[in-house]
């Protein structure tokens, strides 16, 4: 990012000094061409700045990520290459049973070590608002926002009980986290039917839609199917992926939905609740600003040396 940083300045430099001493139709296009490209450098610059916060933010310190592992141990999740001993951040390939082919994934090694990253929103670079076709096989940029794909959702999950655990911000810097026990997605065929455990967390348990008495009948995520906005599966007179514009599991239509549109502001105003939702924390009129999703099985146990919140005590003399 250095080496972008100064040729960003260069170019600056250039570009300005072309207008003072240039009038001529081919200066003036010269010009037009390097701001074109000071200005693809400036975006490059900003998304790797956002990046680099968000995971400082959630505790993935840049000196931490890897590009690739180097085993050739074929592992089904990230949980079993931390256990390998590869415990770095960073992107690595898995094979979880039933996929035909591996799968480029990025492994979280912090909170404990192990989660395979499945969603993250932190700047709005990418556009949710996708097809069916795109969501089943995921799109975006793992070193920014990106949705890991249905098919491999399910994969993952059938392999046995995982846990989803989402961290949320708001635009100011507050932090909440909601975690599901036996998360699983189904497969295409059952319309990738969404159905999850119990709930721990500090944001609210928003996907069960038990936070008020007598709207779980439109507000629960529980056992309700994908929908995007050219495949409507909701249980609404309308489309609610197509209103809400992103694909998600809804209902009647939600009460969290982390594939909305992103508002850089916070608080919104729209024809309906579009944005990034996690209603029972903010509401329904406060999209948020970072969210990541996360996966690793229930079961996994984690060495005290790597969980932050133990209690390290000496041995006994």
């Amino acid at each position: 990012m250095e080496v972008q940083l100064r040729l960003f300045t260069g170019l600056m430099v250039i570009t300005a000094c072309f207008q003072s001493l240039c009038a001529s139709d081919i200066c003036s296009e010269q010009v037009v061409r390097l701001r074109e490209k000071e200005k693809l450098l400036k975006e490059q610059v900003q998304k790797q700045e956002a990046l680099l916060h968000s995971l400082q933010l959630f505790n993935q310190p840049a000196n931490k990520v890897v590009s690739n592992q180097t085993q050739e141990t074929e592992h089904a999740d990230c949980s079993q290459i931390f256990s390998s001993g590869s415990k770095s951040t960073g992107f690595y390939t898995i094979k979880p049973r039933g996929s035909t082919s591996p799968v480029r994934v990025y492994c979280d090694m912090s909170d404990g070590g192990g989660w395979i990253i499945i969603q993250r929103r932190i700047n709005g670079t990418e556009q949710f608002n996708r097809s069916w076709a795109e969501y089943k096989d995921g799109f975006g940029d793992m070193d920014a926002e990106f949705w890991l794909g249905n098919d491999n959702l399910h994969y993952i999950t059938a392999q046995g009980n995982y846990s989803l655990r989402i961290n949320l911000e708001d635009f100011d810097r507050h932090q909440r986290y909601a975690e599901y026990k036996n998360f699983k997605v189904a497969n295409e065929k059952d319309l990738y039917q969404l159905t999850f455990g119990t709930y721990e967390g500090t944001a609210g348990d928003a996907l069960s839609g038990n936070y008020q008495v007598g709207v779980s009948g439109w507000a629960s995520h529980q056992d309700i199917k994908f929908s995007t906005y050219d495949r409507d599966n909701d249980n609404y007179k309308g489309n609610c992926a197509q209103q809400d514009k992103g694909g998600w599991w809804f209902n009647k239509c939600h009460s969290a939905h982390l594939n909305g549109m992103y508002y850089p502001k916070g608080h919104y105003s729209a024809v309906t609740d579009d944005g990034i939702v996690w209603y029972t924390w903010r509401g329904w009129w406060y999209s948020l600003k970072t969210t990541i999703m996360k996966l690793r099985p229930t079961n996994f146990k984690i060495d005290p040396i790597d969980d932050p919140n133990a209690v390290h005590r000496p041995p006994p003399s």
